[in-house]
């Protein structure tokens, strides 16, 4: 009788797999390994709200810590978005009409202003729209801030990541200096803790880890670490044995 159960469950399902936290806990890294692994679609949703952020930004739609909503709310339809893989890296890259943004939507300018653009109500209706959408056919995993609560409430597969805000910061600042760009971890930390306030207080979609999601604090684990509780995750819950 073993033996028939496992052979029964020896193929995984095709899955929504949601996982939403604060700013810089590697939930793409995180995300990007495990479609790697199973195969699937990886999904980045803050790539998104940072494109329509950029956006305003080039259009001096944002001023200083203000957004000019109306003029945002008018423009926002033309705006095209969309990922395109990377034949050299095989990762997708964000384009913006057209243009390859992934490197600019990165920096700490568009990083400062992204949470006042992503709170407004109808730029997340649209962003939702758009990434249910690329998920109805599942085999798809996404993160972000509300992907388990709103976006795929009904996601096979929840996860929660956060860690100490120190140790993101560490982690943002290591990132952006292998890129060349110029910055302090005082002023990354001083980002990521209000980036979190507003994250965790805007009255659209605020970050709420869902109630049936598990939690992954990666403060102290590394991504392979990371992966192999996922892999005993998966075989726990579907009785699949990850490579």
């Amino acid at each position: 009788m073993q033996f028939n159960y496992l052979l029964m469950h020896s193929t995984l399902p095709s899955l929504v797999i949601a996982i939403d936290g604060h700013s810089s806990t590697g939930k793409s890294s995180f995300a990007r390994a495990i479609a790697s692994e199973l195969g699937y679609v990886y999904i980045d949703s803050g790539a998104m709200y940072r494109a329509i952020t950029l956006f305003s930004m080039r259009e001096r739609i944002i001023i200083d810590e203000l957004v000019d909503e109306t003029k945002l709310e008018e423009a926002i339809d033309s705006v095209m978005i969309s990922f395109v893989k990377n034949i050299k890296s095989g990762k997708n890259e964000m384009f913006l009409n057209l243009e390859n943004v992934e490197e600019e939507i990165r920096g700490i300018k568009v990083s400062e202003k992204v949470s006042i653009v992503s709170k407004i109500g109808f730029v997340r209706k649209k962003m939702v729209a758009y990434q249910r959408k690329m998920g109805e056919n599942k085999s798809v995993v996404m993160d972000g801030r509300d992907i388990g609560t709103v976006v795929f409430p009904n996601a096979e597969i929840k996860i929660f990541m956060t860690a100490d805000p120190l140790i993101r910061a560490e982690r943002r600042f290591k990132e952006l200096q292998e890129n060349n760009v110029e910055t302090s971890l005082h002023e990354i930390e001083h980002n990521i803790l209000e980036r979190d306030f507003i994250d965790q207080n805007r009255a659209e979609s605020p970050l709420r880890k869902a109630e049936d999601a598990v939690v992954l604090d990666n403060s102290y684990i590394s991504i392979e670490e990371q992966m192999q509780w996922f892999k005993d995750l998966i075989f726990k819950r579907y009785n699949y044995q990850m490579q």
